[in-house]
């Protein structure tokens, strides 16, 4: 069984040291040697007496028998380092859960943001009664907006919407009719409000432009504001209606003529083939029904 290591259970300082004393010892031996065959001539200086141990060599079994070997455990600070440590993986711990709790929010308030709220009808005017109602000019207070035709509950949002911006117009727009027959030459503006019919024949917005596919809307007043649409009740099939553009003219051909309530709204719905519907109230001067007069786009 191999002997146990003299060196085992001391510090680094004592392993130093017995080196040295090692060392020394040697170098004292072989000094010794050299002078007893007459290799060297033995000179005793205060330097070798410095250098040369005064009392026995230490051998290894006596150092490692004078030398307490290093106490096991932690120490104090060992001890700090190891709280510090804890204390710093528990806070990442914490950010980590913090972090996911904030994220988690996020993506909540990122859902319910995307959620649509629910809709409530709100009601359409134009498509409660038709344009150019109005009051006779011979009535009581004269002529205004007839108000008395549209459901009680939707006159507040009629006079809201009397004031929606007009849409800037567009090349394709209507900006002039002519009815060779009723001998009617008019500018067409956008818009079927009571302001916008003061100026002339109104294009209810969102109707189709001239030569487009769809229903063209246009309406004016018969008794007030130069009676543009007095005589529509006199138009026949084959009559010619003319809409001009910034680009080109359109003509269209009258296809029949209809007395309706104003409350026919109907007769703006939109069709596949590019069509007219001119619009006023009717009779005159008492203007209780509507008259829609319809033609149909043609063949160039």
């Amino acid at each position: 069984m191999a002997k146990d290591n003299p060196l085992d259970g001391l510090s680094e300082a004592q392993i130093r040291r017995y080196w040295i004393m090692k060392r020394t010892a040697d170098r004292s031996k072989r000094i010794a040697e050299f002078q007893r065959t007459g290799r060297i001539i033995s000179v005793r200086t205060e330097e070798n007496r410095a250098i040369l141990p005064s009392g026995p060599t230490m051998l290894p079994q006596d150092a490692s028998a004078g030398i307490e070997p290093r106490k096991k455990g932690r120490s104090v600070i060992e001890y700090l380092l190891l709280g510090v440590e804890v204390i710093a993986a528990l806070g990442l711990v914490f950010i980590f859960f913090s972090g996911m709790s904030v994220l988690r929010d996020l993506n909540n308030q990122a859902r319910a943001a995307l959620i649509l709220p629910t809709l409530t009808p709100t009601p359409l005017v134009r498509a409660v009664v038709l344009p150019s109602g109005h009051t006779p000019p011979t009535s009581p207070g004269g002529a205004r907006p007839n108000y008395a035709e549209i459901p009680e509950h939707l006159r507040p949002i009629v006079q809201q919407l009397e004031n929606i911006p007009v849409p800037t117009p567009g090349p394709e727009q209507a900006i002039r009719i002519q009815i060779p027959a009723l001998n009617i030459d008019a500018p067409v503006v956008q818009g079927d409000g009571w302001e916008q019919l003061k100026q002339g024949v109104g294009q209810h917005i969102g109707t189709a432009n001239p030569g487009q596919n769809g229903n063209m809307v246009l309406s004016a007043h018969n008794d007030i504001f130069g009676e543009l649409f007095r005589y529509l009740d006199q138009l026949a099939p084959g009559d010619e209606v003319t809409i001009y553009s910034n680009i080109r003219a359109y003509t269209y051909v009258i296809t029949g003529t209809e007395i309706v309530e104003p409350t026919y709204v109907q007769a703006m719905d939109q069709t596949a083939d590019p069509t007219i519907s001119l619009i006023s109230c009717y009779p005159y001067l008492i203007d209780t029904e509507r008259i829609v007069v319809k033609g149909q786009l043609q063949n160039n």
